[in-house]
């Protein structure tokens, strides 16, 4: 591992909440020193980080990777490409491969493929239930040997509230987060966009907001039970927020994720049966998207998370029923958070790093998360001046599935430190172009 000595960067620290401009020394994977005026020691790789923020290495709890079984949509070599070249040092990738991993062997197996690319860090979040079918419970402390790092049937809630309530008992044990896609399915079936007159016009079938909060209910109430620690993944709904909220209020062990397209978008982008905004949860109110905001500035939402779901071309382009549900989404998510988050007010540096950086490693139970002699130096370089306009053809993903096309986002990873290795993604001030 080199010595890397960043120069002169706005070093933000979500621990301490402290914004301020400094060198960083890194030496054998860890931060080695922290101070103005450092000289860099013989060997050392020297980057100009003027003009740059300094996060904590940004950590990515909910992304699809689709290997094994799906790599027409995505492998774990394209998708840790894509994580790196969105500024993420980690991702958790979740079970809903084929097979599932609802196994030891299935989880080993993306754990291992991940530290054979040698880029972004890769941790299996395992099934909750065999093939994720909701009817009798995974091996959860296999998988939890294997480096599960936490447990979901994302994609499907499970409904047997018995069986649930057996899970979160076990992940308890575990010391294991139960991560839910709360969604009470008899209430969604066949629903292709949210429940309301978008989708009246549109002719299509809607979703209701209730089957989320529904499912979301549930299982607040059967985290208090058990005492399991309950995540709830890409929340869509000021109902579901106001559960949240009252949950955390009396000191439940609840965490919530928001996704860059649930914050940023409203039902009205469907519209032209536009199936590159078809995701799952479906794109909400305008009343919802300020309720998601209002709930990541006050601390109800944690996290943010990207629900990362490429797909091919040929899935994509076909009629609004029959496309699949999924956005790509981590590569345009630190610039969604900068554009529509940090520049507009919504939050500000300590608290975007918290719920990029800090927060998802404390669900996950990584270390890191914060700036100090010492930590391990996972480091996520963003440029937030750095005008681009998001150009699918570009990503690293296999996935191209994005509303985002064209749009044009300030603020952007330039690099990221992970594994040892300084990676630059994009040009630091007066630079080329970078490639990865």
């Amino acid at each position: 591992m080199k010595r890397i000595l960043f120069k002169s960067g706005t070093l933000v620290d979500p621990g301490s909440g402290r914004v301020w401009q400094a060198d960083l020394l890194v030496e054998e994977g860890r931060i080695k020193a922290i101070d103005s005026g450092m000289a860099a020691p013989r060997g050392t790789e020297v980057v100009n980080a003027d003009g740059c923020l300094i996060f904590p290495g940004c950590v990515d709890v909910h992304v699809h990777l689709r290997e094994p079984g799906f790599e027409y949509k995505e492998t774990i070599a394209t998708g840790v490409r894509a994580a790196v070249r969105g500024g993420f040092v980690a991702v958790a990738a979740m079970p809903n491969t084929r097979p599932v991993a609802d196994s030891a062997a299935v989880v080993g197996y993306v754990r291992a493929r991940g530290e054979e690319e040698g880029l972004a860090r890769v941790f299996p979040v395992g099934a909750l239930s065999r093939g994720s079918e909701g009817k009798e419970m995974a091996p959860l402390g296999e998988m939890r040997q294997a480096g599960a790092v936490a447990f979901s049937d994302d994609g499907r809630w499970l409904a047997d509230a018995q069986l649930m309530r057996r899970v979160m008992e076990y992940a308890r044990m575990l010391k294991a987060p139960v991560i839910s896609h709360c969604e009470e399915p008899t209430l969604t079936k066949g629903g292709v966009m949210n429940e309301g007159i978008t989708a009246t016009v549109l002719g299509l079938r809607g979703m209701p907001a209730a089957a989320e909060e529904i499912a979301v209910a549930r299982d607040i109430i059967l985290a208090e039970f058990t005492g399991c620690h309950l995540h709830v993944a890409h929340i869509s709904t000021a109902g579901a927020v106001r559960l949240v909220r009252e949950a955390k209020s009396r000191g439940l062990k609840v965490t919530a994720e928001v996704t860059p397209h649930h914050f940023t978008l409203t039902e009205e982008a469907v519209q032209g049966y536009a199936t590159c905004a078809k995701v799952n949860p479906p794109l909400r109110t305008r009343a919802d998207v300020e309720a998601l905001r209002e709930a990541l500035a006050d601390g109800t939402i944690d996290i943010i998370a990207t629900d990362h779901a490429p797909h091919a071309r040929e899935e994509k382009e076909v009629e609004f029923d029959q496309a699949p549900f999924g956005i790509s989404g981590l590569e345009t998510a630190i610039a969604l958070v900068f554009t529509e988050l940090v520049h507009k007010g919504i939050l500000n540096l300590p608290q975007a790093a918290a719920k990029l950086s800090l927060n998802p490693r404390r669900l996950l139970g990584l270390p890191g998360g914060v700036l100090a002699e010492g930590e391990p130096a996972e480091l996520t370089l963003i440029d937030p001046e750095r005008e681009e306009e998001v150009d699918p053809a570009a990503f690293a993903s296999k996935g191209r599935n994005t509303p985002f096309a064209g749009w044009r986002l300030k603020g952007w990873p330039v690099g990221v430190v992970v594994r040892g290795k300084w990676i630059p993604v994009r040009p630091l001030p007066g630079e080329g172009l970078r490639e990865i």
